[in-house]
């Protein structure tokens, strides 16, 4: 699975996020370039990420940009990624759906 940006190309601003943030507003995160994966409908039924500064990775909902965003670390996602891949999240999938 791929990803893709809604945003286009990175602003050249870098966004400033406080070391001990664990969620802020989406909106302050100037120049994030936002990705999304491919397998995101047109409804904005998804989740996208952008990387942050000092190892971080920020999470948003598509269908509130400007409402917060969770701050993680690259550990965490890698760990949150790898476990999706090994089917750990499998039983949230609905019935029917890949």
């Amino acid at each position: 699975m791929m990803l893709q940006s809604d945003t286009g190309p990175f602003s050249g601003r870098v966004p400033t996020v406080p070391l001990d943030s664990n969620e802020i507003s989406a909106a302050d995160l100037h120049g994030a370039r936002w990705l999304k994966s491919r397998r995101s409908n047109s409804q904005g039924n998804c989740v996208e990420i952008a990387e942050l500064p000092g190892d971080r990775i920020a999470m948003r909902n598509s269908r509130h940009p400007e409402g917060p965003a969770l701050i993680y670390t690259r550990p965490e996602i890698e760990a949150l990624i790898l476990g999706a891949k090994d089917g750990d999240f499998d039983h949230l999938i609905a019935h029917g759906e890949n």
